[in-house]
């Protein structure tokens, strides 16, 4: 990595090192363009720093925990299982440190790579300004310039939030002790996942969701089978609620929540805010360069990822699109294509996979069936529950369902949900036949290995037409 006077002109300037930032500032380096990348915070963005990384390592250990106190279940004896939560927190440290330095070190020996430590913020359409802490701002230019600022924890509008200590997913995770009473406003994908996970390391756990529905992009069959299964597991799940406001009370906090019965009351120990995220555009002077964004403040792009300013573009959480890390490295793989003159991509009719950890996963990728209804899509459904899979029976897993919709005419795989024991991984295997084009017929009589989750995609198709 050059080390030299940072301002100047730049082939290609990439704002953040998220999962999309990094890999396209390495690859515009290494093909031997001048390159600066700047972060104002950890290198590797949300995923390696507050995201996958952290919160899956953390969800593991919550596994084993959950399999520890169901022992008996399998016939196995275990006494005295206690949770030491900063031992839990050490283990989740020494993961995101090994992932960040790994990035960090592949930056350091990348040439034609400069990397800033700061904010940086346009001056102008091809302009960036770096406020350094302690320290002079650079001031740059570039050809190109990719907006990589990702998003960050929401704070919903509720009286009295500014005045207590409130949690988010990031802050959360930094706990060394188990919350007596945990109470989770949002019961969206992170809500679900912090839930599950403190009350398998021994909260109590009271989630608070405005909608109908946990989990309410999801098909109406597999957000109730949420619910079910994390009422199994002891959580308290208050539907079409609302939180009128929150005060200290005593050493904890008192959550006023509005019902259609009326207002109640819910003392806690630990707050945890999850309504959503919002986008790191406040302050990047995306006026002073003409770059537009939407009502919600993500910036507009086109199925190349482009602004409306030349040779500016966006990738990442910051544009609204689907908040996945494995969609912000696609993005860098769309905007890489232009820049090094390859074949061009774009986001027009990408599948979007992707895995809710919670206990069993849910995995999705392709159409669901309201979304097939909206769009006047005919589809024939297969289902199962995931108690008609023998792998699930073999291990007592056999909670969730599994269900794909098809084309009717092409005999094609439309969609699937996969609410299950490794519901990721069967989704994954879903989605290659998808890729591959494979007929549902053709999975229906293939010969998988007995007794694998695989297997369960031949009892799937199987209820076609049944």
């Amino acid at each position: 990595m050059t080390t030299h006077n940072h301002n100047g002109h730049f082939h290609t300037i990439v704002i953040g090192s998220g999962q999309g930032g990094k890999p396209l500032a390495v690859d515009m380096a290494t093909a031997g363009y001048r390159t600066a990348l700047i972060e104002s915070s950890y290198v590797g963005g949300t995923c390696v720093n507050v995201g996958c990384t952290p919160t899956k390592t953390m969800v593991a250990s919550a596994r084993v925990a959950h399999l520890a106190r169901r022992a008996r279940d399998y016939g196995v004896i275990l006494e005295n299982l206690s949770i030491d939560l900063s031992l839990v927190r050490d283990r989740k440290r020494r993961m995101v440190e090994s992932f960040r330095s790994g990035s960090e070190k592949l930056l350091d020996r990348t040439e034609n790579l400069e990397l800033l430590r700061g904010h940086g913020r346009f001056i102008g359409p091809e302009g960036i300004e770096v406020e350094v802490e302690n320290g002079p701002s650079h001031r740059l230019t570039g050809d190109h310039i990719i907006i990589n600022t990702g998003a960050r924890p929401a704070r919903p509008p509720v009286p009295g939030l500014e005045s207590i200590n409130a949690y988010d997913s990031t802050s959360i995770m930094e706990l060394d002790t188990v919350p007596d009473h945990l109470v989770i406003i949002g019961g969206g994908y992170i809500g679900l996942e912090f839930g599950q996970m403190f009350r398998r390391f021994g909260s109590n756990v009271t989630i608070v969701e405005r909608a109908p529905r946990l989990a309410s992009r999801e098909d109406e069959d597999v957000c109730e089978s949420i619910a079910q299964i994390l009422r199994e597991d002891g959580i308290a799940v208050m539907l079409n609620c609302s939180v009128s406001s929150v005060r200290n009370e005593g050493s904890g906090v008192r959550v006023s929540v509005r019902q259609s019965t009326g207002e109640t009351e819910i003392d806690c120990s630990h707050l945890l805010i999850a309504v959503g995220r919002t986008p790191n555009t406040d302050d990047l002077g995306l006026e002073s360069a003409g770059i537009s964004i939407d009502e919600r403040g993500y910036v507009t792009v086109d199925d190349y990822l482009r602004t409306g300013i030349e040779n500016v573009y966006a990738i990442g959480d910051v544009t609204g699109g689907p908040a996945f890390t494995h969609i912000a490295y696609d993005d860098y793989r769309i905007v890489k294509s232009r820049l090094l003159g390859e074949q061009p991509r774009s986001t027009r009719d990408r599948l979007v996979p992707y895995t809710v950890y919670i206990d069993p996963q849910l995995g999705r990728v392709g159409l669901s069936e309201n979304e097939a209804r909206r769009r006047g899509i005919e589809y024939q459904l297969a289902k199962i529950p995931m108690s008609h899979v023998a792998r699930a029976l073999e291990t007592d897993e056999t909670r969730g369902l599994m269900k794909a919709l098809v084309d009717p005419v092409t005999g094609q795989i439309l969609g699937c949900a996969v609410l299950g024991i490794e519901g990721g991984e069967i989704m994954s295997l879903m989605q290659t036949a998808m890729l591959g084009k494979v007929r549902w017929t053709e999975l229906r009589e293939a010969v998988f290995a007995h007794p694998t989750l695989a297997e369960s995609i031949n009892n799937l198709f199987a209820t076609i037409g049944k």
